[in-house]
């Protein structure tokens, strides 16, 4: 009974490290397509420092991956999975808060139309 509830846990951390992963790549991968005038135009700090960030969760969670699949044991609950929610959340902070107004200057600069309020 014990094993197959480390299986299952193992397999549970694996897939959250995965989906944050796969959030900490996409945030890397917008970071670097933007350009650096974008960064200062909106004052959300600058793309070598969002960039840093954002390569360094990608870092933190392909290590925080990659090493339980290479053993396969359960991801420990320590400094791994600390610096793992460390990365994610940088991430996450990425594209709630930066991105959507990256975005919105981005629009406008290739011609789009502003829509105007919602009201």
């Amino acid at each position: 009974m014990t094993n197959i509830l480390n299986l299952v846990d193992f397999f549970v951390l694996v897939a959250l490290g995965l989906l944050a992963l796969g959030m900490q790549v996409w945030a890397l991968s917008d970071c670097l397509r933007t350009s650096p005038g974008d960064f200062e135009r909106v004052y959300k700090k600058t793309k070598t420092f969002w960039t840093a960030l954002t390569a360094g969760s990608v870092f933190f969670g392909f290590i925080y991956v990659i090493v339980p699949l290479m053993s396969l044991s359960v991801p420990s609950m320590g400094m791994g999975m600390i610096l793992s929610l460390a990365g994610a959340t940088v991430a996450g902070v990425y594209l709630a808060d930066v991105r959507p107004v990256l975005a919105e200057v981005r629009g406008r600069g290739r011609g789009q139309q502003n829509r105007g309020s919602s009201w």
